[in-house]
This record gives C-alpha cells, sequence and structure tokens, in this order.
C-alpha cells in the first residue's frame, strides 16, 4: 500500500509517497480502507517543526482523522463491524491506502454524509461542539468566531447559530471567507487582518463586549480578546494556528473586569472526562444528520498531490476543510 511520510522537518516537498507493507489488525482493532483523509492546521505545524505542543519522531506519518470502510476484524473483534463505514479519529499513520484502529476510536459515518464530509466529525467537528459548551454560550448571547471559515471555526459558527447565538461574529482574513462564514448563518463579518478590527466588532455587539470568544488563532489576538470581552465574559483559547511559536502573556490585570479565559484541549477531555466528550459526538452527530449543521469540503486532493494539499492549508486560503482522497 501507499503511505505518506517525511523524513525531516520543512517545506510541503519533504512530503514522500512511500511503499509499506498493509498493517494487519491487533487485539482489539480493525482494519479500514481508507477513503478520506482530514488535512489539519496541526499536520502542516508538525511538518515543519513548529507545532506549540508536540514534535514527531522522524521519519513520520501524520496522525489525521479518517474515514473508510472496515475491510477486516482482528482476532477478538466481531464480524459485525466488517462493511462498516466508519470515521476514525486521528488515526496513526494516517495518510495511506489503510489504517488500523482501535474500536474506541471509531464512529459510525451517519447516513447520507459523503466520506470526505464525515471526516469532519472526527476531531475538528468535535472539537467545534466543545469550544461552544467550554464557552457556555447560552441562547441570546453574542460569540465572536476566530478563523470562522477554517475547519473548525465554520463548524463551530454553525454550532453557536443553532443554540441561538446572536450575533454571531466571525473573522477571516479576506472578503471570500466572510462571504462563506455569512452564508453558513454569520451575522456579521469582520477581516481581522485590519487595524480597526476590535473596533468593528465593538460596533457589532449592543453593549459592553462580546459574551463569548473562540480563539484558534492565539498570538496577538488574544490581547485584544479580552478587551473585547464584556463583563462575565468567556474566552476560550484552543489552538495557535497563526502564530504556533509564540506566546503571548495575559497580563493578570487585564481580567479583572470578571472576565474569564481557560484553553480547551481535546485530549485533556477524552483522559478527564470521556462521558462528556461521548455526549458531545452523540450531539454532533445528531445535529449532522439534522441538517442544523453542515460540514463543508474545501477541496478533495489526491493522496499522490499530498504537497498541495498542505499548501492549500498553508497558504489559508480555503473555506472549510481540505481532504486527500486515495
Amino acid at each position: 500500500m501507499r503511505i505518506v511520510r517525511y523524513h525531516a522537518f520543512g517545506p510541503s516537498g519533504v512530503l514522500r509517497i512511500e511503499e509499506a507493507q498493509t498493517p494487519r489488525p491487533g487485539p482489539g482493532d480493525v482494519l479500514v480502507r481508507v477513503e478520506a483523509i482530514g488535512v489539519d492546521q496541526a499536520d502542516v505545524q508538525r511538518r515543519r517543526g513548529e507545532h506549540p505542543v508536540s514534535a514527531p519522531v522522524l521519519p513520520a506519518c501524520p496522525a489525521a482523522d479518517v474515514v473508510g470502510v472496515v475491510e477486516q476484524a482482528g482476532p477478538d473483534v466481531s464480524d459485525e463491524h466488517l462493511g462498516r463505514r466508519v470515521v476514525v479519529w486521528k488515526a496513526r499513520d494516517a495518510y495511506a491506502d489503510y489504517v488500523t484502529a482501535p474500536l474506541h476510536r471509531i464512529i459510525p459515518v451517519p447516513d447520507g454524509l459523503d466520506p470526505a464530509q464525515a471526516t469532519v466529525v472526527g476531531s475538528t467537528g468535535r472539537v467545534a461542539m466543545h469550544v461552544v459548551d467550554t464557552g457556555q454560550l447560552r441562547a441570546g448571547e453574542s460569540v465572536l468566531v476566530h478563523g470562522a471559515a477554517g475547519a473548525v471555526g465554520h463548524m463551530a459558527l454553525q454550532i453557536a447559530k443553532a443554540r441561538g447565538a446572536h450575533p454571531v461574529i466571525a473573522t477571516a482574513s479576506s472578503p471570500e471567507k466572510l462571504d462563506f462564514a455569512r452564508s453558513l448563518g454569520a451575522d456579521v463579518g469582520v477581516d481581522y487582518s485590519r487595524p480597526d478590527w476590535a473596533e468593528q466588532v465593538r460596533r457589532a455587539v449592543d453593549g459592553p463586549g462580546v459574551d463569548v470568544i473562540l480563539d484558534g488563532v492565539g498570538g496577538e489576538l488574544l490581547h485584544d480578546d479580552v478587551e473585547l470581552l464584556a463583563p462575565y465574559g468567556r474566552l476560550v483559547f484552543y489552538g495557535a494556528s497563526g502564530s504556533p511559536t509564540a506566546r503571548p502573556a495575559l497580563p493578570f490585570l487585564d481580567v479583572l473586569g470578571m472576565k474569564y479565559v481557560t484553553g480547551f484541549s481535546m485530549a485533556t477531555l477524552l483522559r478527564h472526562r470521556p462521558d462528556l466528550a461521548e455526549s458531545g459526538t452523540r450531539r454532533l452527530l445528531d445535529a449532522v444528520a439534522g441538517g442544523a449543521v453542515r460540514p463543508v469540503v474545501a477541496a478533495r486532493v489526491p493522496l499522490l498531490d499530498v504537497a498541495r494539499a498542505h499548501d492549500l492549508v498553508e497558504s489559508r486560503t480555503s473555506r472549510g476543510r481540505v481532504v486527500l482522497v486515495p
């Protein structure tokens, strides 16, 4: 089978298509024939050696959300799983024709959802669901979603809208991305690359500030985020796609106006509150199946053209999720 690996950190050209043995499922595992692979900003950061939390051991193949069909069951796994289309969230060695995964890492694909769309159900959609949960968003509250055209952002925007948030303010870095965010329900679009972006947000909110801010971009935006919060407002920081190596400090005095700042980590949630993770997955699947939330695929790129997929993500021009197709 084919697998993508990189043997050094660097630009997308370090990604190589190699031949490998098809893996065999061990106890508790299934073998999945891959139909679609989600490509994330974290994949790009790790390939460049710039991920703020973890660096892969070389040679490396990205871990990613994979959708495919179960073709073989491990020695102690029931054959009832055979033939099912599933999502494997953060599959190991995911850029490949086949992956193995333990049963606790697979999610059934809702009927009517194509494989590329279904990759969003793996990690990005669940992160979106839980960052909204962490912000304790209530109907009628205002919400600001940074990076609202991205894989997580476009889902978080729709989840917030479905919960009755108003206004839903989307930030992005181009007019095309802002139009995309509005098409998904954003009430206001703001270009955060403009020097007056924070003032535009203030004008959009009828009150002393924003109730909930969801920030997966990070960097210097965090300082403005805290200033934009209303009293008792909540800022949820869940990623640093804009500045992976920057570690901006938030002065303690900035939060004295009864402002709450918290971080979100899917890995931590899974480790300490698996019950909440399971509940979030069910609610996400219901929202997608019911049409309240629509995963958007920005591009479907052949596995052989993996460098182009990374370039698309790195260019920040895509709207929705970039997906590799074996």
